[in-house]
Order: C-alpha cells, then structure tokens, then sequence
C-alpha cells in the first residue's frame, strides 16, 4: 500500500497541492483559535481569569495588558470599575448625649484596582449585578455610619465636621475593602434632629453674637468717648507746649543776635590782626625774593661749571675711546707678528688665545666707557639740582621784593627801610662780635662822684663811652641813606656844659 502511495504521488502532482492545502488550513485554525483565546482587558474594567490558574489563588485577575485563556480548564469574565453612588438616608442614629439624629448623605464607591482589592472583588462580587453590589455597600456603610454618630456628641457632630468626616472614611472604607471596593467620596447632605436639639444650638449662637456684637459697639462708644477726651486734654497740653516753644524760641533768637554781635566784634579784632600777619608775610617773601636772585646768579656760576664738568668727561671719555682702539690696533699688529713666527704649531692655541684678549678688551673698554658715562651724568644732574634750588629760592626772593615794591607804591622810601630792619640782628650780632674776644681780667674805676664836669657819674660815663666806641645803628643807617621809623627810637645828643657865669648880686 506504501509503494501504491508512492507511486500515486509520483503520478498525480495534484495529490501534493491537496495536501499544502490541508495544512494551510489546520495552521488558519490554530491561529484563530490562539487569536480568539487570548483575552486583552480595557482601561476602565478588571479581567479574572478562573479555573487552573495556580495552586494557591482562586482566580487571577488583571488591570490593563492581556493574558491567554487556556480552553476547558480556564476561563473569564470582566469587573466594571465605573462609580456607583449609593444613597445613604439614615435616620434616628443615636449620639454619644442619647440624642437621635438624622444624616442623610452620599457614598461615591468603586471596585479597586490594588492586587489584593481586586482578588477581593474577584472573589465575592464576580457576577453579581450592580444592584446587589450596591446593596451590600449600602448595608455596610450603614452599620459603619451609626458606629461613627455613636463615639461623637451633637456638638462634635455639628461644629468639628472635619472629625466627623476622618472617621467616616477611616471606618467606612476599612470595611468596603474586604469586599474588594474603594471609597471615592462622601458627602453629607445635612444634619438634623427629632427634638431640635441642633436648632436651639444654632438660636444660642446666635444670640451669643447678637450679644457680643452689642458688647463690642458699647466698648467701641466708650473707646471713642475716651478717646474724644484724650484729644481735648492733647489739644490742651499741645497748646501750652507750644506757647512755650515760642516763648523758648524769642528767647533763642535774642540769644542768637547777642552771640552773633559779639561773634562780629572778634571778626573784626581777628581782621585787624590778619592784617598785621600779612605784612609781615609781605616783609618774609621780599627776603626770599631777594634771596632767589643771589641763587638764580649762583645757579648761573653752576651751569657753567656743570658744562665745563661734562666737556672734561666726553674728552676723559674719547681719550679713553682712543687709548682703547690704541691698544687694539696694537695687539692686532702683534697677533699678525706671532702667527707669522709660529706659523701652524700653535696657531689654534693663539687663535683662542687672540679671541680671549679681544674680548677682554672690548670688555674693558665698553666698563670705562660706562663709568665714565656714568660720573659725567651723575655730576650733571648733580649741578642741575643745586642750580635749579639755588633758582627757586632767588625766584622766590624777587617775587617777593616784587610784591614788597608794589606793597611800598605810595611810599617808596618804606621798602629800603623795611629790608634794614630785617638785617639788624645780623648788624647786632657783628657788633657784640666786635668785643666778644676782649679779655678783661679787672676793672678798677675810681669814682669821686663827680663826674666830668660835675655832670654825673664817672662809672656811666665810662660805660657810655665804651658803648659809644661801638658802631651805632643810626649811624649806619644814616651812612647807607636810610631813615629808620621812629619806633626804633632816636639818638639824643649830649646837653653841652654852659659856662659858669658870676652869681647873682644880692639884693
């Protein structure tokens, strides 16, 4: 049979063609069955997939992605996660103070998507319609809202609602968790009482505040009463204040004028002696002006011998030049002798030795050329200094002569006169020089009383007459045609001896 199966296919090519296809078609089935097996779970639902899905779950369940459903052993369904509002109208919960309530509110509820939530979900809410769900919700947050009212008082209730909330969700969603739900949200609608026991809360507070609002515009009319008399005794002590500043400040003013008077009569004491300070500046700057011209001549002697000092170095300094190019020539002349005379046994030797000398004396030369140049120009600068000192004190001294001139304009003979006064110390002190080296071991006077020609002491007119020996001031000045001031004082002349005439007849 093999060999008439053989040979059929060798014989018909169709067979083969029949049998391409027959696979083609199993593979088709394969995939579409894979296709169709394998389960992808939307955003807003939960796959479970039950059956074999392991040893220790009763279904495995996912959020998002896909997973492939084994056939016969394995199967699904979804889990919605869309919101359900579940109306919670509890009525007559009992308070912590005995007190029935009513707290008609809202649950907002969903089933979780935590790993642990949603096998919950999977496990006791998988097939249920959304009605059941609810109810078991409801049923839930019902026993969880009467425990809360229950721990909590009607003020609690009423004023804290954001504890009232807190424990609402803590309890509330503890307990939706075990089957698999999440608590969204909740909203209490209003809270009220049988006996009206929360409408006679609400009438004290508000008598409170009409109470307390009274209180506070009786406090604020006493306030403004007290603060209306505050003002007044203000204004009072203000006014008294400043009429004593005005009165304080006459009394500054005339304080002020009086400094002022006595403040303009030491001005004008203090101009009188300024003025007497600037003349005598004006006598100081004619002596400097004189003695800049003396150092503007000086200078002048300077320069010169400045010049001469620096045509006597660029001489030294070109002898030197001379003496050095001298010597070179000459050890070129020598080094041309000793390399014909030796010729090439020591010719390297006194190449290097030519090469040392050479140096050497470029060396030499370029030091006393440097040294030179060196004192040449210390020596200018040297004189340029002391010339233009020397030209500013004699600068100094004519423009101060200059301004003494100018000073003296309406009086020109006062200049000559000033400048002596300036030089009596130094004539002073030439004539106690005169006898400062005298030695004079005794002086023996013998003195009658009598005087030369009976005029006095013989002692005072020895003094006088060793005074008189020296050169008199006056006399100088009136040798150099100088008329002192009077306030040096004036020479008096020596009262002449009348004759002795006969005595008088008596009578």
């Amino acid at each position: 049979m093999n060999l008439l199966l053989f040979q059929t296919a060798e014989t018909n090519p169709l067979w083969w063609f029949g049998l391409i296809g027959a696979l083609l078609l199993l593979f088709l089935f394969i995939a579409a069955f894979v296709i169709k097996q394998y389960k992808r779970c939307p955003s807003n639902r939960v796959l479970v997939i039950y059956g074999k899905v392991g040893s220790s779950q009763a279904a495995r369940c996912l959020h998002g992605g896909g997973a492939f459903v084994v056939p016969l052993i394995q199967d699904y369904e979804y889990l919605s996660l869309e919101p359900q509002v579940i109306d919670i109208p509890l009525e007559g919960a009992l308070s912590l103070n005995n007190i029935r309530v009513n707290v008609p509110a809202t649950f907002t509820v969903g089933v979780s998507t935590d790993g642990v939530l949603m096998n919950n979900a999977a496990e006791r809410l998988l097939g249920l319609p959304d009605q059941k769900i609810r109810e078991q919700a409801q049923d839930i947050i019902l026993g969880q809202l009467r425990l809360v009212i229950a721990t909590l008082s009607i003020e609690e209730i009423n004023k804290d609602r954001e504890k009232f909330m807190a424990l609402i969700n803590e309890n509330v969603a503890q307990e939706i968790n075990k089957i698999g739900l999440d608590l969204i949200n909740v909203n209490v609608r209003d809270i009220t009482d049988e006996s009206g026991y929360i409408q006679a809360i609400g009438q004290r507070a508000a008598a409170e505040a009409i109470n307390q609002a009274k209180v506070d515009v009786a406090m604020q009319d006493r306030d403004g009463a007290i603060g209306q008399a505050t003002a007044e005794r203000e204004q009072t002590v203000r006014v008294s204040e400043e009429s004593a500043t005005a009165i304080e400040g006459q009394k500054h003013a005339e304080r002020r004028q009086r400094v002022t008077v006595a403040a303009q009569e030491a001005e004008a004491i203090a101009g009188e002696k300024n003025a007497e300070q600037e003349q005598r500046i004006q006598v100081a700057q004619a002596e400097a002006t004189a003695v800049e011209g003396e150092n503007l001549s000086k200078a002048q002697v300077a320069e010169a011998n400045a010049k001469l000092i620096e045509v006597q170095a660029g001489a030294r300094q070109r002898a030197e030049v001379a003496s050095a190019k001298a010597r070179e020539a000459i050890l070129i002349a020598e080094r041309e002798q000793e390399l014909a005379r030796l010729g090439k046994e020591i010719l390297a030797e006194q190449e290097v030795e030519k090469q040392r000398i050479e140096i050497a004396a470029e060396a030499e030369a370029e030091r006393n050329r440097r040294e030179a140049r060196g004192d040449a120009d210390a020596i200018v600068a040297r004189y340029n200094a002391e010339a233009e000192g020397v030209r500013k004190v004699l600068e100094a001294k004519a423009e101060g002569y200059r301004e003494l001139v100018a000073a003296c304009a309406g009086n020109p003979d006062i200049a000559p006169t000033l400048l002596m006064i300036e030089q009596l110390p130094q004539l002073v002190t030439e004539q106690v020089k005169a006898i400062q080296n005298l030695k004079i071991d005794k002086i023996t006077v013998w003195d009658s009383g009598g005087g030369a020609g009976g005029q006095g002491s013989s002692t005072a007119g020895f003094l006088s007459g060793l005074i008189g020996s020296l050169p008199a001031v006056h006399d100088l000045a009136e040798q150099a045609g100088i008329e002192l001031p009077q306030v040096l004082g004036q020479v008096k002349s020596k009262p002449t001896a009348e004759p002795a005439g006969p005595p008088p007849a008596e009578a």
